[in-house]
């Protein structure tokens, strides 16, 4: 009777659950149209400007935020629901406009933002925009009547100063410029067109003595013109010019298309995932499994409430997110398994395996957020993105897949209805729980006949040769680097339509251009051209694609000064993470394992650079991405290892610690974490496989150096660190101090504490 009272309330708080899960799937729905999208998603397009004074002075932060301030007025005008300005160092702007409906029109507008100068009739810069009050061009009319514009002086001692001084020169005139060019402007050429629109010269004003006052623009206006040039003035009068340095432009049907394809293979990632839990935890893994999906609401909820913008980048971090979410609750069921494989009952085995799991999720969820923040801090547009949705899950990670998946499963086991489940619970058959009251021995580990450490030395030679051919390819043939580290442009065009490469040579001599690799692949062809395009040849290249095809087209631009930028945030970003982590892990841990750990991290980013040089592949801004990633994983996979080898060291009984007894101890840890390690690498890696095959050819380069990098961290994490680990502490074994505290065997334990098992 008791047990099917038990089993009514596991029935009616199942049911609740999966109420719980609809609700959240109605809900959903409504989030995730709300939220903003990348222009990888939508469409649109992202310029970096470098922004300079147009009088060589040294560039400030106030000039700085006068022209963020002057782009944002001009964007507002062009009714971008959703842009982007973020400054970037001390003398960049990025821009980014999705969904804009017309990116040719807005880029224009962009790139003509007003720059006021005053020169002589020689063209010498007499003064900038900075003697005018912000905002001060006004719509007025001359002495005649005609319309003009208004301008309010605010250094009116400089501009009494500078007229007093023209007014005594023969040629005494002040010629006022819009967007002067050194260049092809002159006043020589154009003084008789001054006041038209064929001109940047705005006005020719003669000045027969000093004047402080507010000064009148006149010319051959309509009201009209006169209205365009006071916005003009009043969006752009700065001591700045704005430099396009690098720029990608995305179809908006280029957008929607990778939006679908990653979106379905994401939704097929967690599918798998949730799969792959039930099967391998049973119940545990539907529990499991419900924490995922409220983990991935929130994401996307808090993603939401800070003003995220989803990108491409940020979807793979989240899919990314979701495979090492699944590992804290690997390592907690993996511990309670134990526990109950030592005779334990199942209450006692889940306090028990919650207990002693907590310290590995928290320190390798902690040094995941390390790089995480490190990345936001030093990466670019597409990588800040990826930092921030990895660094929003880590922290609702430690919410949902810690603390609500164990709330939930305490609620099942306080109906004991799961005490003599444990198969139907957590995959454990009862036959394999011990009865020490019995004096039934432990069943040793699936895992306990193979020795993890014997092969070190073939691992090492291994790893070395991969790294040593990789170096030599490097040397020879460097690397196959991206646009983003190479000056250049890259073009994706997208169509149903045949493409061949002499086709398309054809099309970019027509296009006076030439490329230095042309890929086509299905519907999908990459142009690679060593040259920088200016925005107008974006423009013409991208109609050229979209009127002959029919074609999505995807176009993205870097300058030199910005692959310089690039590679030196890149050093910087994988450098300090590092440190970051020896820190850490050092305060943590101790030193030595520390130095395991980062070697073996050393070791996973040289694998990625040597299979990349090896077979081609591209390296791109997200790779280092994914380098990163892969840094943050990998040492959460060491960790988990070094955890369990700290606790076994910690209870050893041994008086004096033999090197053979030191190495016995290190290789049941990782005999005993072996199964959790295979789960979380699967877990983690059938999101990026899937990704692959599925998801956006945008994020291919990103996946692969995932999958490099997540095989070569689980390897390492096995066979590099704790080899260097123990070749460290070896030598200082004889050093040590005798424990202070002995332990008893574990039956001799449990009889003490009186568990009833």
């Amino acid at each position: 009777m008791k047990e099917q009272k038990n089993g009514k309330k596991v029935i009616i708080t199942s049911v609740v659950l999966l109420l719980l899960m609809v609700g959240i799937g109605f809900l959903f729905i409504p989030l995730f149209n709300n939220l903003k999208f990348g222009l990888d998603l939508q469409g649109g397009f992202e310029i970096l400007y470098k922004v300079s004074s147009i009088d060589n002075s040294k560039m400030t932060n106030e000039k700085l935020t006068a022209t963020y301030k002057t782009l944002s007025k001009r964007i507002d005008s062009l009714g971008v629901s959703e842009p982007e300005i973020i400054i970037e160092g001390n003398d960049k702007i990025r821009v980014k406009l999705a969904g804009v409906k017309n990116p040719e029109e807005a880029r224009t507008q962009l790139s003509t933002v007003a720059t006021l100068s005053f020169r002589d009739t020689e063209d010498n810069l007499l003064m900038t925009s900075d003697v005018l009050k912000a905002g001060g061009a006004k719509i007025s009319q001359d002495q005649t009547g005609n319309p003009a514009v208004l301008l309010t002086v605010k250094d009116k001692d400089k501009f009494y100063e500078v007229t007093s001084q023209i007014s005594s020169q023969e040629n005494n005139r002040i010629v006022i410029w819009l967007d002067y060019n050194d260049l092809k402007d002159s006043y020589e050429k154009e003084g008789n067109l001054c006041g038209t629109s064929e001109s940047n010269c705005l006005s020719a004003a003669t000045v027969s003595q000093g004047f402080a006052s507010d000064v009148i623009i006149q010319g051959s206006f309509t009201q009209e013109e006169v209205s365009n040039l006071v916005d003009l003035i009043n969006s752009g009068s700065l001591p700045s010019k704005l430099t396009e340095i690098s720029s990608t432009t995305v179809g908006a049907s280029f957008g929607d298309a990778t939006l679908s394809t990653t979106l379905t293979a994401g939704i097929i990632a967690i599918a798998a995932i949730v799969l792959i839990l039930i099967l391998v935890y049973h119940f545990a893994g539907f529990i499991s499994s419900i924490s995922m999906l409220i983990y991935t609401f929130l994401v996307f909820a808090v993603f939401w409430v800070v003003g995220g913008v989803l990108t491409l980048p940020g979807i793979a971090a989240l899919v990314l997110g979701i495979g090492m979410a699944v590992d804290s609750n690997v390592i907690t069921f993996a511990r309670i398994k134990e526990e109950l494989l030592k005779g334990r009952s199942l209450p006692t085995a889940f306090k028990e395996g919650s207990k002693s799991s907590f310290s590995a999720i928290i320190d390798s969820n902690i040094t995941t957020l390390i790089v995480a923040i490190i990345m936001f801090i030093l990466g670019e547009s597409s990588i800040k993105g990826f930092a921030t949705m990895l660094i929003i899950t880590v922290i609702v990670t430690m919410f949902t897949m810690v603390f609500l998946t164990r709330e939930l499963l305490k609620l099942f086991i306080k109906t004991n209805y799961f005490n003599d489940k444990t198969k139907l619970f957590i995959n454990v058959n009862k036959d394999d729980i011990p009865d020490v009251s019995k004096n039934e021995k432990v069943k040793p580990n699936k895992f306990s006949k193979i020795n993890f450490l014997k092969p070190k030395y073939i691992c090492l030679t291994l790893s070395a040769i991969i790294i040593i051919c990789g170096g030599i390819f490097i040397g020879f043939k460097g690397l196959n680097l991206s646009i983003d580290y190479k000056t250049g442009t890259d073009i994706t065009v997208v169509t149903d339509s045949k493409m061949t490469k002499d086709s398309l040579t054809k099309d970019l001599k027509e296009l006076k251009l030439d490329a230095s690799t042309i890929t086509i692949s299905e519907d999908e062809a990459s142009i690679r051209i060593d040259d920088a395009l200016t925005g107008e040849q974006v423009k013409e290249v991208n109609r050229y694609f979209e009127d002959k095809y029919d074609a999505k087209v995807n176009i993205g631009v870097v300058t030199n000064i910005v692959q310089k930028e690039l590679v030196k945030n890149a050093i910087l970003s994988v450098l300090i993470a590092l440190i970051g982590i020896i820190i850490y892990v050092s305060i943590r841990f101790k030193f030595s394992y520390a130095v395991g750990g980062v070697l073996a991290l050393i070791h996973d980013v040289l694998i990625m650079f040597s299979i990349f040089a090896i077979f081609r592949f591209e390296v791109s801004s997200m790779f280092i991405a994914a380098v990163l990633a892969i840094i943050g994983y990998s040492i959460n996979d060491t960790i988990v290892s070094f955890d369990r080898i700290r606790e076994n060291l910690k209870n050893a009984t041994d008086k004096k610690m033999t090197e053979e007894r030191f190495e016995e101890i290190v290789n049941r840890s990782i005999q005993e974490t072996f199964s959790r390690t295979i789960y979380t690498t699967i877990t983690t890696l059938l999101p990026v496989v899937i990704l692959m095959i599925l998801g956006s050819s945008g994020i291919l380069t990103f996946n692969v150096a995932m999958l490099t990098g997540l095989i070569a961290g689980t390897y390492s994490s096995i066979f590099i660190a704790t080899v260097f680990f123990v070749l460290i502490e070896k030598k200082n074994l004889g050093k040590k101090e005798k424990p202070k505290k002995e332990y008893k065997d574990d039956l001799e334990e449990k009889k003490i504490k009186g568990v009833n098992c």
